[in-house]
């Protein structure tokens, strides 16, 4: 699998929805009721948290 580009990152980053802490991303994912099913992770690319599946 190729190394994703600076512009491939920057895209899948704009199409996440961004939280402020770990905390909020976890919280959204435990309101969506997928909690076991997330994690968050901090985007190299805007410094915010995403979740990601896993």
């Amino acid at each position: 699998m190729k190394k994703p580009t600076v512009e491939m990152k920057q895209r899948m980053c704009t199409r996440k929805r961004r939280y402020r802490s770990q905390g909020d991303a976890l919280d959204a994912a435990l309101l969506a009721g997928v909690e076991r099913q997330r994690t968050a992770y901090r985007c190299t690319v805007c410094g915010h948290w995403h979740l990601a599946s896993g």
